[in-house]
């Protein structure tokens, strides 16, 4: 239909009195006419401070530009993309900028903690990144206390979470948290233990997903791991009383750390449980046919270990509570090991040893059942001192240990199979601390299979390997337990003779470690010491031989000043060698070895302290009767006349500084042996038997050193008036003046301080004055030859030689005038020179007539100085006639 329009009709026109303006929505009315005008134009200041990059200068910032505050900021931003990119941008500030994080290192915690919860697993795994690789290492000299502290409620609540995946991030944190900072486990133990429990008990993941188990259970066994249940943490109660005193700080901090755990027994009982059961669950796994891959293998370990710890714990607190180390009031909490365990690990874990695939499979799989054999095999060596178990299930596994020992590793089929060098030896070093145990309570076949395969063991173990250390602790502990010697030999002869075996193999040993391996050395020596203690040294003929070359391995004239490894090794082995050298001296003392002690004790670089604890130990074995009194003089002899004060050959002592030279040990050296000589009973009578040999050290001419050492032994064993014969007389007048001579020379005189020189002349010729009193027949000898030796070289000056010679001539005259105002200096030799005054005048003659002597071959400078001397020869001359 079609719409007709209405027509419209025409307005009529009315008059208006004002017009009606129309004006549009939202437009401001116009001012009015007279309006005044209030706008201030002017121009705009700009200030480069206030923009926004300004803002920001000084301040570290991301990839991005953001500062640190705004990136932590957007870690709670809505967008899971926005969290984890402020993640990764903290990370980035941190890696540029490390003092940030020391700066505000508890703000960033404080806001980082909630992440650990967050909702997306990107956003999680970055934010554990993020602490891994740059918080925790940042705070390792830290105290990471307080931020552990900060981060466990929030970690347990995490823990508690209805995810899975979250739970999984939490332990998996928790974990890295124990890396970093270890005793957070033993302060929130009871309340982990609980959270794994639950975590493997109620949720059955695992079943889908191995790699979901792994993480809870590689931090359970990285935690039980930290328990103290090492042997060796009790192994100081069966030291004897002088190394319990010197452990005693240790112990008591070892019983801390035992009281400190002892709460959560119980609740590994229960966590050992859900272990068993969950391991019971992956036996079909592990007998089918085509094996388990490297997920699974990675779970089983975890679990094993994990069993194994909480056992060795349990039997350690067991252990604890016999010897009364815990209080009375805890001995109700702890866990009866036999009653509640013993079944569901004979049953359910070891009885399914050994683990083998039902059809030979490839090497890397027999590898992974060999690791997994091993644990199971010491969590069998743990349990079998308290849990009967069934006979034929220990024959297996002592089948294994042996084996293992012999590396015959055997695959399903019977095929031998060479288990990696790594693998073995770490499964060695976990089998042998139990060795001793299996070799002492065993019947005759087994101990003898274990006594074998054992011997063969140490004999192929390389000196560098760390299997050394557990083969020697094997041997102590199966020859001396606790200890005490235990002679099995009674009942079994065949042990003695694998025991004299490892016996005589210990210094081949110490000789092949050398300085190499000091802790290896220490420990050979720690065990040679405690089998010299209880007469277990019946050494066979290499024996002396190797030990021999370990103090020297030089032979006699061949540079026999080697040290050898001794003298190389640390100072507490050095002293545990000298401590067995005693014990040894007993059966196997010889000349042989005595010269290599003298050689060891001549090497340069050995300690002072060291070279006098030898002369100490040789000492004590001569009053014991272990060293023949010809011996002992020989050894101390010896030592003092070969000492070498200068290392370099050719150079005068007193021409290098102190630090340089030896004079101060060969002083001490002297003086301990005149003293060892002394106690050895009466002076003259020692002298009697040691006269020869002194003289003859005399007359092969010592340095100045070496002759005022012996000089001192001389007069430390001679009585006044002098027991010394008379060829000892003329072989002393004749070896004085020369040495005499030589203390001038070797000693500058120092004018600006008289007094340190006349104390260092002093040591050297105390010993000559104790002969002048003592004889005056060897005073007047010596004086004469000494007036002989200035006749002889003024005869030369005045006849004319060359230069070079008329000069020693004269310094020579000049020493002896030299020692003899040095002589009268002293008020008592003084007097005993006096009878000889004769000889000193002769001296003063022969220095006055060079004065004015027309010989051409003295110079003007060489006339002054017999001028000098005259005059002071003089004063002195007049003096001893008054």
């Amino acid at each position: 239909m079609v719409r007709f329009k209405a027509s419209g009709k025409k307005q009529q026109k009315k008059g208006i009195d004002f017009k009606k303006i129309k004006r549009k929505l939202g437009r401001k009315l116009p001012p009015p006419k007279n309006a005044t005008n209030t706008e201030i134009k002017s121009q705009a200041i700009i200030l480069p401070e206030q923009s926004v990059g300004a803002e920001k200068s000084g301040l570290a910032t991301s990839k991005k530009g953001l500062t640190l505050h705004e990136l932590l900021r957007q870690t709670s931003h809505h967008n899971a993309k926005v969290r984890k990119n402020a993640l990764h941008g903290i990370k980035d500030i941190f890696q540029h900028n490390p003092a940030e994080l020391q700066s505000h290192k508890y703000a960033i915690l404080e806001k980082l903690k909630e992440r650990l919860s967050d909702d997306d697993k990107s956003v999680r795994d970055t934010f554990y990144l993020l602490f891994d690789s740059k918080i925790f290492p940042s705070c390792v000299e830290d105290n990471q206390g307080p931020m552990v502290s900060l981060l466990m409620p929030y970690i347990f609540k995490a823990m508690a979470e209805s995810s899975v995946d979250v739970r999984l991030m939490a332990f998996k944190f928790f974990h890295l948290v124990v890396k970093h900072y270890p005793p957070t486990f033993s302060l929130y133990a009871d309340k982990i233990l609980e959270n794994y429990k639950d975590i493997i008990q109620k949720n059955h993941f695992y079943v889908q997903d191995k790699s979901k188990l792994n993480v809870a259970l590689s931090g359970l066994a990285h935690c039980l791991s930290l328990l103290p249940c090492d042997e060796s943490d009790t192994e100081s109660q069966n030291k004897g009383p002088l190394e319990n005193e010197t452990l005693l700080a240790y112990e008591q901090d070892a019983t801390k750390e035992s009281a400190r755990f002892a709460h959560v027994s119980g609740r590994l009982k229960e966590i050992a449980g859900v272990l068993i059961n969950c391991f019971h669950d992956f036996i079909p796994l592990i007998h089918t046919p085509g094996g388990f891959d490297e997920k699974s293998f990675s779970c089983l370990h975890h679990l094993l270990c994990s069993i194994g710890y909480s056992i060795k714990f349990s039997i350690r607190m067991h252990v604890q509570r016999q010897t009364m180390w815990l209080p009375a009031s805890e001995d109700d909490t702890l866990m009866l090991l036999d009653q509640e365990i013993a079944p569901l690990i004979s049953k359910k874990l070891l009885g399914s040893f050994p683990l083998n695939p039902e059809n030979n499979l490839s090497g890397k799989v027999d590898e992974r059942y060999f690791i997994l054999n091993s644990v199971l095999a010491e969590i069998f060596l743990e349990v079998s001192d308290w849990s009967h178990l069934h006979t034929d299930l220990c024959n297996r596994f002592l089948v294994f240990v042996e084996n293992t020992l012999l590396d015959k590793i055997s695959r399903s089929n019977g095929q031998r199979k060479t288990i990696p060098k790594p693998i073995h030896e770490k499964t060695l070093l976990a089998l042998l601390p139990s060795v001793p145990k299996l070799i002492l309570r065993m019947d005759s076949d087994w101990r003898e299979n274990l006594l074998q395969a054992f011997t063969i063991t140490f004999n192929d173990c390389k000196p560098e390997s760390p299997l050394t250390l557990a083969c020697i602790s094997v041997v102590k502990n199966v020859i001396i337990p606790n200890g005490d010697i235990l002679d099995l030999s009674a009942s079994d002869p065949t042990v003695k003779n694998y025991q004299s075996a490892w016996v005589n193999k210990l210094p081949s040993l110490l000789n092949q470690l050398g300085d190499k391996h000091p802790l290896s050395s220490q420990a050979v020596l720690k065990l040679l010491l405690d089998l010299g203690r209880v007469g277990c040294l019946n050494a066979a003929p290499t024996f002396e031989e190797d030990i021999i070359k370990f103090f020297n391995p030089c032979r006699q004239g061949e540079g026999d000043v080697s040290g050898g490894a001794f003298a190389r090794l640390p100072r507490e082995a050095q002293d545990l060698a000298l401590s067995f050298l005693y014990y040894f001296t007993i059966k196997n003392f010889s000349s042989p070895l005595l010269e290599s002690l003298v050689s060891c004790c001549l090497y340069p670089q050995l300690e002072p302290d060291v070279l006098y604890r030898i002369v100490e130990v040789v000492h004590s074995a001569y009053r014991a009767g272990y060293i023949q009194i010809t011996d002992h003089f020989s050894f101390l002899i010896t030592l003092l006349a070969r000492f070498k004060v200068v290392p370099e050959k050719g150079q005068i002592a007193m021409e290098c500084n102190e630090q340089e030279t030896c004079r101060g040990t060969l002083k001490a050296l002297t003086d301990l042996v005149c003293s060892r000589l002394s106690d050895m009973g009466d002076g003259s009578l020692v002298l009697q038997i040691l006269e020869k040999v002194l003289l003859e050290q005399i007359n092969l001419k010592p340095a100045l050193d070496n002759g005022c050492a012996i000089l001192r032994i001389i007069c430390t064993l001679d009585s006044k008036p002098t027991s010394l014969s008379e060829s000892s007389i003329a072989t002393l007048s004749g070896f004085l003046p020369g040495y005499l001579i030589d203390i001038v020379k070797c000693i500058p005189e120092d004018k600006e301080d008289p007094h340190l020189y006349i104390q260092t002349c002093l040591y050297y010729l105390v010993p000559c004055y104790f002969l002048f009193e003592r004889s005056s027949k060897l005073t007047e000898e010596v004086l004469k030859r000494m007036q002989s030796i200035v006749s002889e070289n003024t005869n030369a000056l005045e006849s004319g030689q060359d230069r070079e010679s008329d000069r020693k001539s004269l310094d020579l005259i000049q020493c002896i005038v030299s020692v003899v105002l040095l002589m009268h200096n002293d008020v008592k030799v003084r007097k005993i020179i006096s009878s000889s005054k004769p000889e000193i005048d002769l001296i003063l003659q022969y220095v006055i007539s060079l004065q004015s002597s027309g010989s051409t071959s003295l110079t003007v400078e060489g006339k002054h100085m017999m001028k000098i001397a005259g005059e002071r020869l003089k004063i002195a001359s007049k003096s001893l006639l008054a």
